[in-house]
Formats: structure tokens, sequence, C-alpha cells
């Protein structure tokens, strides 16, 4: 699940970590509101941010032609004048897409004199099973760019889960940034309130993107997040209900929030030939394979180890309400999932929608004898995949014939 950067930084702020000073607000009276006040305690510049859940809002257009989703005001009346522009308006970035997303509020912050932009981020290094803090000097821009073209100046610090973050882990990062004298002070409580924040939220991800030395009001230098990005496990929400709270149902899709009702995970994509697998690892290689033999998989949908036949039935609903479906490949390998049960829901999801696309299934595992015999037996038209690469061939024939 993510969260917008007005709740990522009050988070982060609980934590002791310092954030420029603002507030969220949903119409332009409040926005300019929310810029006397700032204005009034001393800030010379105040910024309007788009709050959706895409990268890039500062480049980004609304579709009424308004060019940035992220505006500096020098005034109040200019901050009011931003935020209608932007409130009610879809903005497009190059993470959204072409529909883009409604903008329903913006953040009125201070942004003070930035004097460097550095990056910083908090994540779970799986190949060492352990969290990684990773930062860099080449802040405000995608980290994959830096990676790519200049990954020596990447820092990356494991943190021993046992031990948490140590002091010299900061002092260590720091120095590698550069931050010398009262920055590093700084610095090491800036890192250990991200690290905790992430390790607190079960985050999978915290990153901040650009983290700034500024000009304090006193006019030392300041280490602060200007802007934060979350991306927390939808498997530990459960322990958390104050963040599941921060859900914001008008940023997800529709079928993925129906999705989510039914425990599955479903992210949906531009091809036709929807899958249905288990297990997120095997939908993967499933829509490899069908890229491979010159399909374009519709989406993503994983029913996990134990589905349901009313989980299967609900999977189907879900691929069917897609309007650029044209086949499905159900890819199941039972483990410890009974493939019987998976067929039994099969049949039952067919009859009840009364399905006329071609349906490629390949059971394989657990009580998979008993599975082939349900379908087999249903009397429905089910096409049989002996192996994953027979079943993708398959379904990329059967759409490829009835287009």
């Amino acid at each position: 699940m993510n969260i917008h950067e007005y709740q990522a930084k009050g988070l982060l702020e609980a934590k002791g970590v310092a954030v420029p000073q603002g507030d969220v607000c949903d119409t332009a009276i409040g926005a300019r509101a929310a810029a006397e006040k700032l204005f009034a305690a001393g800030e010379k510049l105040v910024v309007v941010k788009s709050q959706i859940h895409a990268g890039g809002r500062g480049k980004g257009t609304f579709k009424s032609g308004f060019q940035g989703g992220v505006k500096l005001c020098r005034s109040a009346e200019d901050a009011g004048e931003k935020a209608a522009a932007m409130l009610g308006q879809v903005l497009v970035t190059k993470q959204t897409g072409p529909e883009g997303r409604l903008v329903r509020k913006v953040l009125i912050a201070g942004a003070p004199e930035i004097r460097k932009e550095l990056y910083l981020a908090v994540l779970l290094d799986r190949a060492v099973g352990r969290p990684v803090v990773m930062a860099s000097t080449e802040g405000g821009v995608d980290i994959e760019e830096v990676a790519a073209k200049t990954p020596e100046k990447i820092i990356k610090e494991i943190i021993d889960p046992a031990m948490g973050f140590q002091a010299w882990q900061g002092r260590k990062i720091a120095a590698a940034l550069g931050l010398r004298g009262e920055l590093m002070n700084q610095a090491v409580k800036l890192l250990r309130g991200v690290y905790q924040t992430w390790l607190d939220s079960d985050a999978s991800m915290v990153e901040i993107n650009p983290l700034c030395i500024v000009d304090g009001r006193d006019g030392k230098p300041r280490l602060v997040a200007v802007d934060a990005k979350f991306g927390l496990d939808d498997n530990a929400l459960f322990r958390h209900p104050d963040l599941l709270a921060m859900r914001d149902l008008g940023e997800e899709a529709p079928l993925e929030i129906e999705a989510s009702k039914h425990s599955l995970n479903y992210i949906k994509l531009d091809g036709n030939i929807a899958c249905l697998v288990n297990g997120a690892g095997l939908a993967m290689a499933t829509m490899d394979i069908i890229k491979y033999f010159g399909g374009d998989p519709a989406n993503f949908l994983d029913v996990g180890g134990g589905a349901s036949k009313e989980q299967v039935a609900a999977a189907f609903k879900i691929i069917l309400a897609d309007p650029n479906v044209r086949g499905i490949l159900v890819n199941i390998f039972g483990g410890i999932m009974d493939c019987n049960v998976i067929a039994t829901g099969i049949v039952e999801a067919v009859r009840e929608t009364r399905l006329t696309l071609p349906l490629v299934v390949r059971l394989e595992g657990n009580n998979v004898a008993a599975g082939k015999k349900t379908l087999a037996e249903s009397g429905l038209t089910i096409i049989s995949g002996d192996t994953m690469a027979d079943a993708a061939q398959k379904v990329v024939g059967a759409v490829a014939k009835a287009a």
C-alpha cells in the first residue's frame, strides 16, 4: 500500500526527522490560508504540491493544460491560485500513464533555500536478508539513473536487525555524503529516525528524494526531508490499523480494490491475455512466457497458495471486468493447494459468468488427476495445457484465431 507525501512526512516527523512545515488542503481558500500562516511564521517562499501516488509531479501536465504539479509561490494569493488550478484536475506524469490521476489534495509547505540535494532510502536487501540504508550525493533524480550511470555514487550500509541502526553507521553514511560538523550530527539523528520509521511501519521501502541541505531561518544549514515516499507491506497492515486508515482508494484502480477484498494480488496491465496463477514467482514466469510466444498479458493475478473456490470465482469476475481481455490462461502448481479445488472453482466460475472467451488451463501437482477429471467431465470448452509452454502457446494461438 502506498500513502501520500504529507502522510509519509507525518510519520517521519513523529520519529524526529526534520521536514518542512506545512498543511494539506482540499480547497483553494484553505491553501491560501495555509500559505498566509507560513509567510507569517517567516517563510520567504512556499511550495504547492499535488498529492497523488506518482512521481514526476513537477514535470507533469494537467489535462486542463496547466503545467506542473509542484509550484513555488512568493505570496499567499499566488499559492491559492496555483492550488485552484490543481485541485479537481487530472495530472498526467511519466508514472501515471496517459489516464493521469485526479488531484484531490495539495500540500502547502515552506520552501527554504536548497544548498544541496541528496538521496536516502531504507529497504530490505533480499540477497542478504537484512535491511539496507541506501544513500547518494546525487539527489533529485531517479536512483535507477544513478545506478546505471554512476553506480559508485550509491552508498549501501547493511543493518543488523538484532542490533538496529548504530550511530557509527550514521556517521559513516554522513561522511560518505560529505557531511561534516553539525550536519553530521543532524544526519545521524535523521538516519536513525528514518530507519526506525521503516521498521515500525513494516514498510517495504521508505525513500526520501531529495534529502536536502537547506538554509535555516537562523542562517545555519539544516538537513531536511523535502520529499518522502512510502511503500507499506500489505501483509503487515493487520498490525497497523492507523496506517490502513491512510489508504486512499481514489488512488487505486477499481479492479485492484475489488481484488483486495478477496485477498487476491491483482495488477492490471495493458495486454489482452488474462493470467490466473498461484504464487508470485509463477505468475511472473507465466507473463514472461506469454510474451515469449507473442502474446501480451492483461494482468498479474496471484490467488495465493491456498485459494478457495470462492476466490477463484472472484478472480474470474475481476478478470472479465477488464474489457481488453480476449483469452484466459490458468496456470496452477499444486503444492499446498489442491488442484481439484481449483478445477471445481474454475468450472463454477465459467458456468456463472457464461464465459465465451478462450480458456486454457494447466494444472500440475497435488491431486492433479482429480482436477483434470473435474475439468474433462464438466462439459465445458476448456483447453488443457500439458506444460506451461504448451499452455502459453495454446492461449496465444486461440486469441489470435478469435481476433
